[in-house]
């Protein structure tokens, strides 16, 4: 397998999905800021031009995260990362999509790229506070989410990751504070060897 990723974005949690499972992969560094994503060979795999991008052995690619997570998960059962029974996939499948979807795509896209939301650049510090809300507000509901568990379902497993790298976002790019239980839970991660290999391996601290 190939993982096509940029250093701390998205991607991350990906990466440490593969590190848990343990299989042989191929990490394939893409420089975001040099437009790497639009050439090939990953423009070839994903006209959609972003990570992660999973090119299989099989020579098939998967792209967005909730579908690579999933398939990581699902695929390598021994691995222990797709929770037991149809309801704790599915909140694993809830918490997953609310970080990609509200917290990456809705609150980090307007504090990092403000100008994609607002033509005009009066407008911007408030396209940036509006999104610290929206993330914000999603860290407190996923706060009360981990009140008395350690994971974020009932074992570890691949919503884990998406939460680790929105988190590694707010507190580590951002410098800002986690809620209680999402700080225990972030610790929880970093303490984990996968982790450690990827932070060592993309060049990054917590």
């Amino acid at each position: 397998m190939k993982l096509f990723y940029a250093p701390g974005a998205c991607s991350v949690g990906i990466h440490v999905l593969l590190e848990e499972i343990g299989r042989p992969f191929e990490a394939v560094r893409v420089n975001l800021r040099e437009g790497e994503q639009h050439k090939p060979p990953l423009s070839d795999l994903n006209p959609k031009a972003k990570v992660p991008t999973l090119e299989r052995d099989d020579g098939s690619v998967l792209t967005e995260y909730p579908a690579i997570a999933y398939w990581l998960a699902a695929s390598n059962p021994e691995a222990g990362l797709l929770p037991d029974g149809t309801d704790n996939i599915a909140r694993a499948m809830e918490i997953t999509d609310h970080c990609v979807a509200t917290l990456h795509m809705q609150g980090f896209s307007r504090i990092f790229r403000p100008e994609n939301f607002a033509p005009s650049e009066g407008d911007r510090d408030a396209v940036k506070s509006k999104g610290e809300q929206i993330f914000s507000k999603g860290l407190d509901i996923l706060d009360g989410r981990l009140a008395g568990r350690e994971w974020a379902v009932d074992s570890y497993s691949f919503a884990d990751s998406a939460l680790f790298y929105v988190c590694f976002w707010w507190s580590g790019r951002l410098g800002k504070t986690l809620p209680a239980n999402i700080e225990r839970h972030h610790r929880a991660m970093l303490a984990r060897p996968a982790v450690g290999r990827v932070m060592a391996a993309e060049g990054l601290r917590a």
